[in-house]
C-alpha cells in the first residue's frame, strides 16, 4: 500500500508539471499570436472532389472481392487507364476543361449548428467563394445541415447567408440527415428543395425563452439587487431583481412578435405549407414531415450526392480557420478528457450489466 501511495503521488506531481507547462506555453503562444496581426489568423478553403472519393470507395470494394489474379489484372488495367488519362489531359486540356464546364458542378457545404450558430462565419466565407464561380444555369449548391436551433439573431444571420445563394439564382438543396429544427429549419426552408432521411427531426417552428430568478433567495439572505434603466422596456425580465406582471406581458409580446416573423419567413420560402398547422412548435420525423410538406423528398445526403456524381462534378467546399497553438492544445486536452470520461462511463455501464 505504501508503494502505491508513493506511486500515486509521483504521478500527481508529473501531471501537475505537465499541466503547468502547457499553461505557460499557451500563454506565451497566445501573446505571440496577438502580436502577429489578424492577417496571419486567416484560414483557407478546403476543396475536395467527391466524385473521386466515391470512385475510390467503389474500387476498394471491387478489389477486395476479387481473387489475387483478378486484382493484379485490375490494378494493371487501372494504372494503364490513369496513364492514358494523364496523357490525354495534357494533349486535350482545353477540350477537357470545356467538357467539365458544360457538365456543371454541385458545390457541397456543411453546417453543424450549436446554440450560437458558430459555423456561420465559415459558411459565409465558403458561400462567398462559391458564388464567385457558380453558374446559375448549370450549377447547384447543397448544404448538409445539422442543427437543433438556438439564438434567433444568430440563426437569422445564418439563414440570410443561404438567402444569398437563392438571390444569385443558383439552385440550393438542403440535406438533413439528423435534425433541422427551430433555427435549423429556418435555414433549411431557404432551399429550393429539402431532402431528409427517414427519421430526421424537422420543424419546431416556435420561440422559447427561459431564465431562472434568484430574487426570493437574495431577499431571504438580505441581499438587495437594483436594476436601473432609462427607457420603459429596457429590461422587462431580470434574473436577480423582482419581475412584474407588466414586464412578463411585454416579454411575451416580444416572443409572439418573433414567432410571427419566423412564420412569415418560412411562409415566404415555402408557400405550399399550411403554416398554421405546422408552426405550433411541434416536430416531425422524416416521413411525417413529408406528409405535411416540411420537406420534399426522403433520402440521405449520401444517396443524393452519389446520384449527383452521375450528372455533375461534385465538390466539397469548406473554410477552415487556422487554429493557434493554444487552441490546438485546448482541443487536444478536451478530446483526451472526453475520451477518458467515456471510457469510465462505459466501464461503469458494463459493470452494471454484469
Amino acid at each position: 500500500m505504501e508503494f502505491l501511495t508513493e506511486y500515486g503521488l509521483f504521478l500527481a506531481k508529473i501531471v501537475t508539471l505537465v499541466v503547468a507547462a502547457l499553461v505557460v506555453i499557451s500563454v506565451i503562444m497566445s501573446a505571440a499570436q496577438k502580436d502577429r496581426g489578424d492577417h496571419e489568423g486567416e484560414g483557407e478553403l478546403k476543396i475536395r472532389k467527391l466524385n473521386e472519393k466515391y470512385r475510390k470507395l467503389r474500387e476498394v470494394i471491387q478489389a477486395r472481392l476479387m481473387s489475387d489474379h483478378e486484382r493484379k489484372a485490375f490494378e494493371k488495367a487501372r494504372k494503364k487507364e490513369q496513364k492514358a488519362e494523364k496523357k490525354a489531359a495534357k494533349v486535350k486540356k482545353q477540350e477537357n476543361d470545356a467538357k467539365e464546364e458544360s457538365r456543371g458542378r454541385v458545390y457541397v457545404l456543411d453546417f453543424d449548428g450549436d446554440i450560437k450558430a458558430s459555423d456561420t462565419d465559415p459558411l459565409r466565407r465558403a458561400i462567398t467563394a462559391v458564388l464567385s464561380v457558380a453558374d446559375p444555369e448549370k450549377d447547384e449548391v447543397v448544404i448538409r445541415l445539422e442543427s437543433g436551433g438556438g439564438l434567433v439573431h444568430s440563426y437569422g444571420l445564418a439563414a440570410a447567408q443561404l438567402d444569398r445563394i437563392r438571390t444569385k439564382g443558383v439552385r440550393l438543396t438542403a440535406c438533413v440527415d439528423k435534425v433541422a429544427a427551430s433555427g435549423g429549419y429556418m435555414m433549411a426552408c431557404v432551399a429550393d428543395k429539402i431532402v431528409a432521411s427517414p427519421f430526421a427531426i424537422l420543424g419546431s417552428i416556435g420561440v422559447v425563452a427561459q431564465l431562472p430568478n434568484f430574487h426570493r433567495f437574495l431577499q431571504k439572505n438580505n441581499v438587495d439587487f437594483e436594476v436601473l434603466t432609462a427607457g420603459e422596456h429596457k429590461r422587462t425580465m431580470t434574473i436577480f431583481g423582482e419581475n412584474t406582471d407588466k414586464g412578463r406581458q411585454k416579454f411575451l409580446e416580444d416572443l409572439e412578435d418573433t414567432h410571427v416573423l419566423f412564420k412569415e419567413y418560412v411562409s415566404e420560402r415555402r408557400p405550399e405549407l399550411d403554416i398554421t398547422a405546422v408552426a405550433n412548435g411541434d416536430i416531425w420525423f422524416g416521413k411525417r414531415a413529408l406528409e405535411v410538406k416540411l420537406i420534399d423528398e426522403i433520402k440521405t445526403s449520401d444517396e443524393y450526392l452519389i446520384e449527383a456524381c452521375d450528372r455533375a462534378d461534385v465538390v466539397s467546399v469548406a473554410y477552415q480557420r487556422k487554429r493557434t497553438l493554444p487552441e490546438k492544445l485546448g482541443l487536444a486536452t478536451s478530446t483526451a478528457l472526453e475520451h477518458t470520461v467515456w471510457k469510465i462511463l462505459s466501464a461503469f455501464r458494463n459493470q452494471k450489466i454484469q
